[in-house]
């Protein structure tokens, strides 16, 4: 059974450098631009005029200005909601680039994703701790009674912006690394606070005690959805590099109090190799 879990992983692993490396990858990502910091809706390198307009982002430029909406050559005006896709499926672009439309409690914006950017040029591959399975363990989620809740926290753009909590995930830290000691009574309940995804999932931004020195300064967990009971796999061997760990220009939310665990986490991806 660990040897298939093992095998699962490296399949994981294999497939997260594809991603991270494909021509729309996080690596491929050369700016966000938020509108209301360029009243005159010219973007930087970027062609066109745009304005946000209520539910929407109004585009304006000529054909000689190359670019496409559709696939087709712009020229004039064109209403853009919010891509709810993946950059590569974006409706705009300008030659090879992909021009992502997206909104951010209500402030919207543009990224530019590049195939030819240095960081996807000099890609070297992700740094990750073998597959261990002490790092997999059954976690219990537990709603929050009142519903949802929204917590002011840093971003990594250096603006603070809600993120949304639906309830606590709560495991035993593995006894080896339990602090303290590494007999079985040092052993003791840990808990993150997580966001559910619409598909039930759930999504935690954590730091622990090697973030920033042996890791990333945080990272992201995401557990499957709970069964009936509440039961889930808590596998921080899949422990996520956030998107800002491969482009500075993503907002990635910061740890909410209390996801900063005292425990090494020595497990999933650590850093860029």
């Amino acid at each position: 059974m660990t040897t298939h879990a093992s095998d699962e992983w490296q399949r994981w692993h294999e497939q997260r450098v594809a991603t991270v490396s494909a021509p729309y990858g996080p690596l491929a990502l050369r700016g966000t631009h938020w509108l209301e910091d360029y009243p005159d809706g010219r973007l930087p390198d970027i062609p066109g005029s745009w304005r946000a307009d209520g539910d929407a982002v109004v585009l304006t430029a000529a054909e000689g200005d190359g670019l496409t909406v559709d696939g087709r050559p712009l020229a004039g005006d064109v209403r853009l909601a919010a891509d709810p896709g993946t950059a590569g499926a974006a409706r705009v672009a300008y030659g090879s680039r992909r021009l992502v439309v997206l909104v951010r409690e209500g402030v919207w914006g543009v990224r530019d994703f590049d195939p030819d950017t240095g960081a996807r040029r000099r890609f070297n591959g992700i740094a990750v701790t073998p597959y261990d399975p002490r790092w997999s363990v059954p976690g219990r989620f537990t709603p929050y009674g009142a519903g949802s809740r929204v917590v002011r926290v840093p971003n990594a753009d250096g603006r603070e912006r809600g993120l949304g909590l639906g309830g606590e995930l709560t495991f035993a830290a593995p006894p080896a690394v339990s602090p303290d000691r590494g007999d079985a009574a040092a052993v003791r309940e840990l808990t993150l606070q997580v966001t559910v995804e619409q598909d039930g999932s759930l999504w935690a931004v954590f730091a622990d005690s090697t973030s920033g020195a042996g890791s990333y300064r945080f990272r992201f967990l995401r557990p499957a959805a709970p069964d009936a009971d509440g039961r889930t796999t808590v596998d921080f061997n899949r422990a996520l590099l956030p998107p800002c760990a491969f482009a500075d220009h993503f907002v990635c939310p910061f740890p909410p109090p209390g996801n900063t665990l005292d425990i090494a986490v020595e497990a999933g991806e650590r850093d860029l190799l």
